[in-house]
């Protein structure tokens, strides 16, 4: 029986590293494999601006992939949390009741749905503006090199 709360709290925590899909699906579960690949990539991005700092073209094309990473595993644990009991049931545990209560909304099924929402969100936005910050002033640069 794979529980609603529990697969939400994993894509929440370790979704980057592909937990939930591996809570739910088992340990052949290519998406699981394939999701620590932009995690890893976006933590080497950190370290290249930590190492070489902003100005790094490399690093800022690699940051927001773990961004997007957090961010899409933040937007799955929210979805698994708003699943039906019937949904879910159906769909991860496929011989029980519709009503079972592996499928069942409560209290920490909600704190990670409201703890997904604000940092899946927080995440997503500073990803975006770091990347297109970095976009456009490579632009201007570029510019400048012209009008030069």
């Amino acid at each position: 029986m794979k529980n609603k709360t529990l697969a939400a709290w994993l894509a929440f925590l370790g979704g980057p590293l592909g937990l939930h899909r591996f809570y739910l699906y088992g340990l052949r579960d290519s998406v699981g494999w394939l999701l620590p690949i932009p995690t890893a990539l976006g933590v080497y991005g950190i370290e290249r601006v930590q190492q070489w700092g902003l100005d790094d073209h490399l690093s800022w094309m690699l940051i927001p992939l773990l961004g997007f990473t957090i961010a899409g595993c933040a937007l799955r644990a929210i979805l698994y949390g708003l699943m039906t009991p019937e949904r879910w049931n159906e769909r991860f545990n496929p011989g029980a009741e519709p009503d079972a209560p592996p499928g069942r909304t409560g209290w920490p099924t909600i704190f990670a749905i409201g703890l997904a929402l604000m940092i899946g969100t927080a995440v997503l936005m500073a990803s975006l503006a770091f990347s297109f910050q970095r976009y456009f002033e490579y632009q201007i640069e570029e510019a400048r090199k012209i009008s030069q």
